[in-house]
């Protein structure tokens, strides 16, 4: 049990203000109708016609040959990994990139690959750095088989990283014979706040996944895209990791409404950040990260108070944030209003008045 969810603390208040993270949006009632009426078959059977139509419209939007449904965006990690590579070979990531912190070790644990550590500022690394990762290709070094990004980078601040960098480090990476992949659970923040089209953002990218359960609202599901030939190998690693959905359009088309009513609006979220890293940074003590889309990191270390303290007495007033990397980060989402900003650094102001 020391590893299942914490229930909320004896007598806290229902949370009214929800920043702990765009995983916690809720569906919209428009979504919930659309999943009402979604026609569904077996997924695992290929005759469920939503599911179709929405890995369809995925490869599509990313300018690949193939998607598949999956119930979650860690999966579509480790289903990307184990098909571009074997057990003993090499991947190179940043130092705080998902798969290394937030997939449970995983990747030692199932699909046996070595991650070799990044730096650079922001979770992003160079052109440079990757030619610097090289490794001679001898029986001494593991073969090195895959270049993986993030995108946006979520410990980095939801920071988005600019399309010639993202194809300058593919490039060494295609130079090499490596492949590429993208997490792109908040892809569409990125392309929203860079004004770039999602197949134009992940062109050298051999594989791809977008999240609809993060900022686009969805109850469950990821789609990993990429060409006919990796997305028929990776079907074999969804059978193994028990990744059948069945009559799995009836969420399928709560991500099919999200791509035609919820990537538009996240620019609402980002502004939403920008408020409140304006407001936060008139609390004395406050320091905080100018967010480049719907995360806001922020440090009250100088306000006299650690994260896990705040975090306790916001929940206790009904507020949720996260802590990340010795940070506060509080994500706006569409269950976030333009008020609730207003509302949350005035309880963020009040808790740590209290230090």
């Amino acid at each position: 049990m020391v590893h299942a969810p914490n229930r909320p603390p004896a007598g806290a208040p229902p949370t009214r203000i929800n920043l702990y993270s765009d995983t916690q949006t809720r569906p919209t009632p428009a979504m919930k109708e659309a999943m009402m009426r979604a026609e569904v078959g077996d997924e695992q059977h290929g005759d469920d016609p939503t599911v179709h139509e929405l890995c369809d419209r995925m490869a599509a939007l990313m300018g690949k040959q193939a998607a598949m449904y999956l119930p979650s965006g860690t999966m579509c990690n480790v289903i990307a990994i184990l098909t571009h590579c074997g057990k003993g070979d090499e991947v190179i990531a940043h130092e705080t990139s998902h798969i290394l912190h937030s997939e449970g070790g995983t990747h030692a644990a199932l699909t046996g690959v070595q991650i070799m550590p990044m730096k650079g500022p922001r979770g992003m690394f160079t052109a440079d750095d990757v030619r610097a990762a090289i490794r001679p290709k001898t029986r001494y070094a593991p073969p090195q088989r895959l270049l993986e990004v993030e995108q946006t980078a979520n410990i980095g601040g939801g920071a988005i990283w600019p399309l010639a960098q993202l194809n300058a480090v593919a490039d060494v990476a295609h130079e090499q014979g490596w492949a590429t992949h993208m997490d792109g659970a908040r892809l569409m923040n990125a392309c929203v706040g860079a004004g770039i089209a999602a197949k134009d953002m992940v062109a050298n990218y051999d594989s791809v996944w977008l999240d609809f359960t993060k900022g686009l609202g969805a109850p469950l599901g990821a789609v990993l895209c990429g060409d006919e030939e990796f997305i028929g190998r990776a079907w074999r690693w969804k059978q193994r990791l028990g990744g059948s959905m069945r009559q799995a359009g009836i969420c399928a088309a709560a991500c099919i409404h999200a791509l035609d009513h919820h990537i538009d609006r996240l620019a609402e979220d980002h502004a939403n950040a920008k408020a409140l890293a304006r407001g936060l940074r008139q609390i004395p003590g406050v320091v905080v990260e100018e967010p480049d889309t719907n995360l806001v990191f922020f440090d009250v270390q100088g306000a006299g108070m650690d994260v896990a303290t705040l975090q306790a007495k916001l929940t206790m007033r009904g507020v949720a944030v996260s802590g990340l990397g010795g940070r506060v980060r509080a994500c706006t989402h569409l269950d976030v209003t333009a008020p609730m900003i207003d509302e949350a650094i005035a309880e963020i102001r009040t808790a740590l008045a209290a230090a």
